[in-house]
């Protein structure tokens, strides 16, 4: 198979999603690799690594895409690249297809395969832990006075305390802040809707991270109290309510922080989403980090993690084809987006109101013993193509 590695051209976007070291082993494997000018430089990766891993070097995106069979980079599609997809070409990449109604239509119009990478991940994504990390790091940067916020150290000084942070949220992004703030010195509490899994917060720390049941009711009562909110809620896009309001902003101090890493509309009212060029803007007196490629800022660090964790979807896709390797993989399966001009994405389909089918009717694997995977997330949808309707 002929793969190509595109350089990502998001605004501020610096990660690329294969280092030398899994192209070799692409290579290795019988695989052809085309990797874009410059694709890794901003990662510390350059164009002679990969030539010496074996890849060949193509100058640009337009020849990656009319020559490789399968096309992969970190984030979306871009408008300027819509009219380079071609029928039946494979695409891995962060989609998020259901916030990007445009970018789908362009991938079911082109009648590509295309795999919404952040589905496809069965131990949580690199990004997730690089995210979590690096947004309770640049949130304590936030709160310096040079930068608006109150000037609180995160560990403390002799008499002064430390920084009291609230992080939303445990799964692997959570996870990551609330391990940063703690390794830093912070007092931190967890707020989730999971019992078992604030027990198991108290007890990998030793009762010394307060936990609270994630609720509106308890987050007002918390918020006058904190210093720093770390979101890493990923909240449904159908919601109604705001998990914190404005008026909940409002009472925090001046110079507060508030980080939202999951950059979803509806669980922070005064929320807007920032870029690494503009990170920071203050609403209510509270200073809020926003940007929504957060990974991006170490991206020699999250590009190694990250490869390495997808290499073998690239691997299993290249030697089994498409319909076995998500037969043999449920998260990969779960991942898939379009196929053919269909579209697969069962989340898409509910927020965008638009048919679907299920990856494994489309596939025609359905009859077969498959690897299982639990929902993506929990919106539902049963508007399905009418031809496919019967079978789903």
């Amino acid at each position: 198979m002929k793969i190509g590695i595109l350089k990502d051209i998001k605004k501020g976007e610096y990660r690329v999603i294969a280092t030398p070291c899994e192209v070799a082993t692409l290579i290795e494997d019988g695989n052809e690799v085309f990797v874009q000018h410059d694709a890794g430089s901003r990662a510390g990766f350059e164009d002679a690594e990969y030539a010496d891993a074996g890849a060949m070097i193509l100058e640009t995106k337009e020849e990656i895409y009319a020559t490789c069979d399968m096309v992969a980079k970190v984030k979306e599609i871009e408008p300027c690249e819509y009219d380079l997809l071609r029928e039946n070409q494979i695409i891995y990449t962060c989609i998020h297809p259901a916030a990007h109604p445009e970018e789908l239509q362009a991938l079911l119009d082109h009648k590509v395969i295309a795999f919404t990478a952040e589905d496809t991940h069965r131990h949580g994504s690199p990004n997730c832990e690089a995210a979590g990390k690096a947004g309770a790091f640049m949130g304590l940067y936030a709160m310096m006075s040079t930068n608006g916020g109150c000037g609180k150290f995160v560990s403390g000084l002799g008499a002064a305390p430390n920084v009291r942070a609230v992080v939303l949220g445990c799964g692997t992004v959570g996870m990551a802040a609330i391990d940063t703030l703690y390794r830093m010195g912070a007092w931190v509490s967890v707020g989730a809707t999971n019992i078992g899994h604030l027990r198991e917060i108290t007890e990998h720390y030793h009762g010394e991270i307060s936990t609270f049941i994630s609720n509106r009711y308890n987050i007002q009562k918390l918020l006058p109290q904190v210093d720093m909110v770390v979101n890493c809620v990923r909240w449904p896009k159908d919601a109604k309510e705001f998990l914190i309001d404005r008026k909940m902003v409002q009472s925090m101090h001046k110079g507060s922080v508030i980080v939202d890493i999951s950059n979803d509309y509806g669980v922070i009212e005064t929320f807007h989403p920032t870029t690494h060029e503009d990170p920071m803007y203050i609403e209510e007196g509270v200073v809020h980090y926003c940007v929504d490629n957060i990974p991006g800022a170490i991206a020699g660090s999250t590009s190694v993690a990250y490869a390495a964790s997808v290499l073998p979807h690239f691997r299993s896709i290249a030697k089994n084809g498409v319909a076995e390797a998500c037969a043999r993989d449920g998260f990969l399966r779960r991942g898939l987006t379009a196929y053919k001009g269909y579209l697969t994405h069962e989340e898409s389909s509910c927020i965008q109101d638009r048919p679907w089918v299920r990856p494994e009717v489309i596939l025609d694997i359905a009859d077969r013993k498959l690897d299982s995977a639990p929902p993506a997330t929990r919106s539902r949808s049963e508007q399905f193509y009418e031809e496919f309707a019967g079978r789903c």
